[in-house]
C-alpha cells in the first residue's frame, strides 16, 4: 500500500493507492529486461471483475510481444508498429491466467466473489502479475474443481488455438488423415487430441525425446524428425497441421490429397499466395488465421477436460520473480506442453 500526498484547494489530502507486484517489461532485448517490481492494483469498473491470479503461463504470443521472437518476417513491421517499434506498449505480459474472484462490480451478475475462473486476457494482456481486472463479458469462466490452478493457466491459449484450427478451420471429421507438426508443443499436444476427439487418423511429428508422450495422447503414428524426412514420406494425408512452421506448402504439398488442405500458424508470403491462388483455382487450400479467445472455447474445453477427453501437458514450472529464466525456456523453442508461473 502507498499513501499519495496531493494539495487541493489549498488543503492536505491523503488517498491510498494499493500496489502489487507485476513483471515489468520495459524494453525489448534478452529475457532478463524483465524485471519483477510493483504497479498499482487494478480497481474493477462495475461491469468487471477483480482477479487474485494463482497461476498464469508463458506463450509464444508473450514471447512475440516480449521480443518478437516467433514473428514471421512478413508481418514483423507491422506488429512493431502496433506493439512498439523501440519502447514497448504492453508493459505487462501474460495472456492465461486462472485464480480467484476478489471483488466484482455493481453491474456484474455471471460471477461472484470466491468463484475459481481461468481465461485468455488477450488482447490488453497483464496475466503476470498478482491481479487482473476484466469485463465479465471477456474469456473468462469457472473453473473445474478437478483442474488445478496450474492446469487451468496451461488451457486457454493453446487450447483454443488448437480447437480453432482442428474444429473451426479443418472441421475435422471421422476418417480424416492429419499430419501434425509439432505435435508435442502447447498447440500440438492438444491438437492431436481434439483431432482424435473429431475421429481422425493422426500422425505426429515430433523429435525423438518426445515419442511416448505424443503416443500418449492418442496418435495412431508418430515420426521422429530427427531420423526421418516426414516431407518426403509420400504419405497421402488430408490435412497438414505445421503448427511452427517448419515446412512451406511447396514442401509439404507432395503430403497431400489432390483436396487436401495444409493449415498453417505462422503464414508467410508463399502461403499467402497460394491461399489466395486456391480460392480461384481449386485443388489444394492453405488455411490460416488468428483464433480470437472466447468463453464459448473454453467451456468446451474445460467440459472435455471434465470428461476425461483432453489432458493439460505441462513441461515446467516457475515463481514469478524466475519469470525471466521461463521466458528464455520457452524461446528455444523446444518445450513440452506448457510452461506455468506460478504467483502464489
Amino acid at each position: 500500500m502507498n499513501v499519495l500526498i496531493f494539495r487541493d484547494d489549498h488543503k492536505i489530502k491523503l488517498q491510498r493507492v494499493y500496489v502489487m507486484k507485476a513483471v515489468l517489461h520495459t524494453k525489448y532485448g534478452p529475457p532478463d529486461e524483465l524485471q519483477l517490481g510493483t504497479i498499482e492494483k487494478p480497481v474493477p469498473k462495475e461491469n468487471e471483475i477483480l482477479v487474485k491470479i494463482h497461476a498464469a503461463s508463458v506463450t509464444t504470443t508473450d514471447c512475440n510481444l516480449r521480443n518478437f521472437t516467433f514473428v514471421p518476417k512478413m508481418f514483423m513491421l507491422p506488429a512493431k508498429m502496433m506493439f512498439g517499434a523501440k519502447i514497448p506498449k504492453i508493459r505487462v505480459l501474460g495472456v492465461d491466467f486462472a485464480g480467484e474472484i476478489e471483488e466484482i462490480g455493481s453491474a456484474v451478475t455471471k460471477f461472484k466473489r470466491g468463484d475459481h475462473v481461468f481465461g485468455a486476457a488477450e488482447p490488453k494482456m497483464g496475466a503476470h502479475a498478482e491481479y487482473i481486472a476484466l469485463s465479465e463479458a471477456d474469456s473468462v469462466v469457472k473453473k473445474p474443481d478437478a483442474m488445478s490452478w496450474q492446469q487451468a493457466a496451461a488451457l486457454p491459449l493453446a487450447g483454443y488455438t488448437a480447437l480453432y484450427f482442428i474444429r473451426d478451420l479443418a472441421k475435422i471429421k471421422a476418417q480424416d488423415k492429419i499430419l501434425i507438426i509439432g505435435a508435442s508443443g502447447g498447440i500440438g499436444t492438444y491438437a492431436v487430441q481434439l483431432a482424435k476427439y473429431y475421429g481422425a487418423e493422426v500422425t505426429g511429428v515430433c523429435s525423438g525425446a518426445n515419442l511416448d508422450l505424443v503416443k500418449s495422447l492418442g496418435a495412431d503414428q508418430v515420426i521422429d524428425y530427427t531420423k526421418q524426412e516426414y516431407a518426403k514420406s509420400g504419405a497421402a494425408c488430408d490435412f497438414i497441421f505445421d503448427i511452427p512452421g517448419k515446412i512451406s506448402y511447396s514442401r509439404g504439398k507432395g503430403l497431400l490429397k489432390k483436396k487436401g488442405v495444409y493449415l498453417v500458424n505462422l503464414i508467410e508470403l508463399p502461403e499467402l499466395v497460394q491461399m489466395i491462388r486456391s480460392r480461384f483455382f481449386g485443388g489444394r487450400k492453405v488455411k490460416g488465421g488468428m483464433a480470437v479467445s472466447s468463453a464459448e472455447y473454453l467451456t468446451f474445453l474445460s467440459t472435455l477436460f471434465e470428461q476425461g477427453k483432453l489432458k493439460v501437458v505441462i513441461d515446467r514450472e516457475y515463481p514469478l520473480d524466475k519469470i525471466s529464466e521461463a521466458f528464455a525456456y520457452v524461446e528455444q523453442g523446444h518445450k513440452k506442453g506448457n510452461v506455468v508461473i506460478n504467483v502464489i
